[in-house]
């Protein structure tokens, strides 16, 4: 009899489970890693020497710029901070520079590398070091691996490390999609915070806000601001590196009940003065160039393979930036 009712009871625990009643890992609350989902992270870039080198005094720099111009936080080696162009050992010493100068910033860090070795190593060093998440984009170079690999890939990770994990959607740069059938195999996980999306699709974008608006599903292009914001929804944007207060200034308009549009209006201006005046230049070049040129210092240099700027794209794009900075 005490084993019947032994077995009644299990069952009974099973069927509350089953409909949800007890909670459990697969039913908590999703964990997003910052206190509000509608917030501004700078992509921010890898500042290197004329040599190639990481420049850890620059880095501090930029962090604290971001932090002067309203940034919430920011997102260590993604796409901007040209990650693929670092070494393990130099992704370790970046990432420990971030964090020791986050001066009260939400630290978000890309482990991603083609292979999942590295890529959980570079994760639990993040996590050891005191990362508040991680960005991660899928396994690249192999063109669109099936969705199990993906999930499997992903699930390793998460298996790996408890801290928020963000999945990456670039796909016209890592040649891998993120997609909905990917996420919903991994729900299950209470650290999936969500994703940055810089596939620059509205419709996409809209796709991924409606299915899982308990995430944050944020947005990794400024043409997207206005889906972002209107779900209540963050941002990981690389115009922070040009223009990081105008990025900060969208969302206190927001947050303060103001007329955010017209800053997402100023924002894409001054992008579109820059993108006219910047003769074909390199695009990580020309970020950490204008960021340089905004912070008062020394200039910082794209790393190999992207090219340096030539001086008569330096002396457009400077003087562009007058006229935008005239703007206010």
């Amino acid at each position: 009899m005490i084993e019947s009712t032994r077995r009644n009871a299990l069952g009974m625990l099973g069927g509350l489970a089953a409909a949800g009643l007890i909670t459990g890992k697969a039913n908590a609350a999703p964990r997003l890693g910052s206190k509000k989902k509608a917030l501004y992270w700078a992509a921010t870039v890898t500042p290197c020497n004329k040599n190639g080198d990481f420049d850890p005094g620059a880095m501090a720099a930029t962090l604290a710029w971001h932090k002067k111009c309203g940034a919430d936080g920011v997102v260590v080696l993604g796409t901007s901070g040209e990650f693929p162009s670092f070494t393990v050992k130099e992704r370790r010493f970046i990432t420990e520079t971030a964090i020791k100068n986050r001066n009260g910033l939400n630290i978000i860090v890309g482990p991603g590398t083609p292979n999942i070795i590295e890529t959980t190593e570079l994760a639990r060093h993040a996590q050891d070091s005191g990362a508040d998440g991680l960005l991660v984009i899928p396994p690249f170079y192999f063109n669109e691996p099936p969705i199990e690999g993906l999930t499997d890939y992903y699930k390793r990770l998460f298996d790996t490390v408890s801290m928020p994990i963000n999945l990456y959607h670039i796909p016209g740069t890592s040649e891998v999609s993120i997609n909905i059938d990917l996420l919903n195999n991994l729900k299950g996980y209470d650290n999936l915070a969500g994703i940055k999306d810089s596939s620059g699709s509205t419709e996409g974008f809209a796709r991924f806000v409606a299915a899982f608006p308990e995430l944050n599903m944020r947005c990794g292009t400024n043409n997207n601001l206005e889906v972002a914001l209107g779900n209540g929804m963050g941002t990981i944007l690389a115009d922070g590196n040009q223009f990081s207060a105008k990025c900060a200034n969208i969302f206190k308009a927001f947050h303060a009940g103001g007329d955010w549009k017209a800053e997402i209006a100023k924002l894409r201006a001054a992008q579109r003065m820059m993108r006219d005046a910047s003769m074909g230049a390199n695009t990580y070049a020309t970020m950490k160039y204008i960021l340089s040129q905004e912070m008062g210092g020394p200039e910082t240099y794209a790393r190999t393979p992207m090219p340096q700027l030539t001086d008569d794209q330096r002396a457009s794009l400077k003087a562009a930036l007058a006229k935008v900075n005239a703007m206010g």
